[in-house]
């Protein structure tokens, strides 16, 4: 196959639009609702509502925004209202997702919590079920779990909701990439406590920016609402006596939203088509795809990744900042394939780097299967190495070029790059 750079860049998954959402935005302009008060905002509540399966949906800017006012919901639920200058999880640790985007954990930090990590498990490249039962053996006082479904597949929750209700904890459950996606028929983002979603602007549908709360209290939506407009109250002045945030959706982005939410049905059967595709051209590869639980679950397919098998991967070695690796005949890595994508004018990344190896945690706990995840290595007595998936996919993993605008023919030429890299 003859190959050539692409005219235009092929991205892993940009902004997909189809007409409608001009329309809401040019309605917000006419009506001159600018702000954080619109009709866009109310229907798109109302239709994500609707797809969801939730009584109500708080539109917020971002799903890092609704990331927080769930733990900080969560927390006050858990140890009370904070005093002023205080979290509502002050001294408290919390469980969480070890492999995803930092944005899933830092708002444990923003209400003074700690966050102990949980490793990965293969079969979805979600919290590892066993290690999270491991963590509660070791911190039985933990009453709060943060979860990720990582690129758009769900995690374990049956198994994760049984130990969580076993230790009367609760689950915030970040569903940001994972809009779609079902769990023995049911939706995301309402399978724990709080559930929260992202129209990110590489998301499966976006806004731009924006979020959402997703609940079926409506005292708690009732309380996130206020939250996130600086938790004014209900008096003639501006009487504030609780902590607030400038955190809900503007009008103008929810016009965006209301005009993308008809459209997401389409945007995951073209995913899957992109996924399937990819699954069928690397099938005589030493590689297998992101894995999800085809018995329970149906995934939204955002990204599209693979995991190289240890026997090919080539050496590589990965510092804060840089890589360097060794091409061998036969083998890769992830660098080597990111790299030969990067040439033809295509957009790849790496895996998700699991907290734990994070700098800004590392200090943190992290729980494998096996109990503390750090420093268990012994130069006096081999006992072998510790299990520490996330870290292993992270090694071997890469995401591929997902944009649901990709042709069948720019998929073959990245089908056959990654071919060539194992040739």
């Amino acid at each position: 196959m003859e190959m050539k750079p692409f005219e235009s860049k092929l991205y892993l998954s940009s902004p997909t639009m189809h007409g409608d959402e001009i329309k809401y935005i040019q309605e917000a302009y006419d009506t001159n609702w600018m702000s954080t008060i619109g009709a866009n905002i109310n229907e798109a509540e109302k239709m994500i509502c609707q797809k969801v399966g939730c009584k109500d949906a708080v539109a917020l800017s971002a799903g890092t925004a609704s990331l927080h006012l769930a733990i900080k919901l969560a927390g006050e639920r858990l140890y009370g209202q904070a005093r002023v200058g205080h979290g509502t999880l002050e001294g408290h640790k919390v469980f969480c997702s070890d492999m995803t985007f930092d944005a899933t954990v830092n708002p444990i930090a923003y209400e003074g919590g700690k966050a102990v990590f949980i490793d990965t498990e293969y079969e979805t490249w979600n919290m590892n079920p066993k290690a999270l039962k491991k963590a509660f053996e070791i911190y039985p006082e933990v009453k709060l779990v943060v979860i990720a479904h990582l690129y758009g597949t769900p995690g374990k929750m049956d198994e994760i909701r049984n130990i969580c209700k076993e230790h009367g904890a609760l689950i915030v459950e970040d569903a940001a990439e994972s809009l779609g996606a079902t769990y023995k028929g049911q939706q995301t983002g309402i399978l724990g406590d709080y559930g929260i979603i992202s129209f990110n602007g590489n998301k499966i549908i976006t806004g731009s920016a924006g979020g959402m709360f997703l609940t079926n209290n409506l005292e708690d939506a009732h309380k996130v609402r206020k939250w996130s407009t600086q938790a004014r109250e209900d008096a003639p002045w501006y009487q504030h006596e609780e902590l607030g945030y400038n955190y809900r959706m503007s009008n103008v982005v929810a016009g965006v939203v209301r005009g993308q939410i008809p459209y997401l049905d389409e945007h995951i059967a073209q995913k899957k088509a992109i996924y399937e595709r990819y699954k069928e051209g690397f099938k005589d590869l030493p590689v297998t795809m992101n894995p999800y639980d085809e018995k329970n679950s149906e995934p939204n397919f955002w990204l599209s990744c693979i995991l190289i098998d240890k026997e090919a991967m080539c050496k590589q070695v990965r510092g804060e900042r840089d890589v360097l690796y060794v091409s061998e005949p036969g083998k890769s890595c992830p660098t080597e394939i990111l790299e030969e994508i990067d040439k033809y004018n295509a957009e790849g990344r790496p895996i998700w780097k699991p907290m734990h190896m994070q700098p800004v945690y590392r200090m943190n706990p992290f729980i494998t299967e096996s109990g503390n995840g750090r420093a268990r290595s012994n130069a006096y007595i081999n006992e072998g190495a510790v299990p520490d998936i996330g870290m292993d996919i992270f090694e071997r993993g890469l995401c591929l070029p997902s944009d649901n605008k990709m042709t069948p023919e720019q998929q073959d030429v990245i089908i056959e790059i990654v071919k060539r890299c194992f040739a």
